[in-house]
């Protein structure tokens, strides 16, 4: 069974081998647009439409002679990486639209980060890009040019300029360098690649965003989780480039923020109960360029909206520790990562209780930081309020 790839300007860009291999098949695979490239093959042809289930249960029991046809590289981002999956194919690619864009384009690609919103959200996009030289986004009826550029400004990153190929190698192909604004207003075919590349270069900010840079709650500033303890309760995290996390209480969104910018290709999903702390994370999002799911809520409900999670931290609790606890531990993945802030001996105690009953490797940080400040001519320190941070790991299942 041949896997063929196949561009838009169909018969024309296929080796005569190819070609030969299609008129032979008894059976042609493949959308409605590539099957239209062969109108005179008068055996079986079979539409690519909808799941694929059934037509690899079809393909499954096939013994006759089969060629699915597929656009461009059928292992990038194509049907190829699962159909391989299921069954004895030979794949024959043809040049990616990724590849073909950037040669219209001609610019390397080599150091460009790939992308697809195709059939996927654009939920997390901000930092999955944020600092990225070169990006290049294959896209969908739904995550069009023109939302791409509305999204990238609501973030903040027009340091982008864009390069849009439409129909490529096709009858009406169109490649065209346009601004975000230009961009936000034009109108394009639904088959096309967007390429972003900067102007100039765009610095990330590094962990440990200072508390200054975060819109908080006023005039009662100081519902933050400070930056030194931050940094320490995200190191406990353990955090991976694809975790998924919850964050409980999130308020300003500081540590929310900090962990979707390492996490950047995994997800951040945030709770918290005051409506004006959670505008302020939304706020904070868009100034830092992080983009996750934030609901208004009062932790455990609204929890089974979430994924399980690999990390999580609680930056409050709201009185109903045990209950909470349980439902986070239940739903940790194994080998994940709870972590919380606490002030007090008495919720200390109570934490650890409800902690090792559920099985957990329990260890306490007891931080106790000073942060110099000035006086007159001489310098003196000013201590912040000591915490406790609880970190517990679930147990990987045997």
């Amino acid at each position: 069974m041949k896997m063929i790839g196949i561009g838009d300007n169909g018969v024309t860009g296929l080796l005569p081998q190819y070609i030969e291999w299609i008129n032979n098949c008894d059976v042609l695979v493949g959308g409605e647009r590539h099957l239209a490239f062969f109108p005179q093959f008068s055996k079986e042809k079979k539409v690519i439409k909808g799941g694929l289930s059934k037509l690899v249960d079809d393909l499954q029991k096939e013994t006759r002679n089969v060629v699915i046809l597929v656009s461009g590289d059928p292992l990038f981002y194509g049907l190829g990486s699962v159909l391989a999956k299921k069954l004895l194919l030979e794949i024959y690619p043809y040049t990616s639209s990724v590849q073909l864009a950037f040669s219209k384009m001609q610019d390397s690609w080599q150091d460009a980060y790939i992308t697809s919103l195709h059939g996927r959200s654009i939920k997390g996009f901000a930092q999955k890009i944020d600092g990225r030289k070169k990006v290049a986004i294959l896209t969908d009826d739904k995550n069009t040019p023109q939302v791409i550029a509305t999204y990238l400004k609501q973030y903040g990153m027009d340091e982008y300029d864009a390069f849009v190929t439409e129909n490529l190698e096709g009858k009406n192909e169109r490649c065209r360098f346009l601004t975000l604004d230009e961009m936000e207003q034009a109108t394009f075919s639904s088959l096309n690649v967007v390429i972003l590349k900067q102007r100039h270069s765009v610095k990330r900010s590094t962990l440990g965003i200072a508390d200054e840079e975060f819109y908080q709650r006023k005039p009662e500033k100081g519902l933050i989780t400070k930056k030194e303890i931050r940094v320490l309760c995200v190191q406990e995290l353990q955090l991976r480039e694809d975790s998924i996390i919850w964050d409980i209480g999130t308020c300003t969104g500081s540590v929310a923020i900090e962990a979707a910018k390492i996490a950047r290709e995994g997800a951040v999903f945030a709770i918290e109960k005051n409506e004006g702390d959670l505008e302020n994370c939304l706020l904070n999002q868009a100034k830092h360029r992080t983009d996750f799911i934030a609901i208004l809520g009062k932790a455990p409900e609204r929890l089974n909206e979430f994924p399980d999670p690999n990390a999580i931290f609680i930056g409050g609790n709201g009185g109903n520790m045990e209950h909470l606890l349980e439902t986070c531990i239940t739903r940790l993945l194994p080998g994940g990562r709870l972590v919380m802030n606490i002030a007090t001996i008495e919720n200390l105690a109570d934490a650890m209780k409800h902690l090792k009953n559920l099985g957990c490797d329990v260890t306490i940080l007891q931080a106790q930081i000073s942060k110099s400040k000035p006086i007159l001519h001489l310098t003196r320190f000013e201590p912040l309020n000591p915490i406790f941070i609880v970190t517990a790991q679930k147990g990987i299942d045997k």
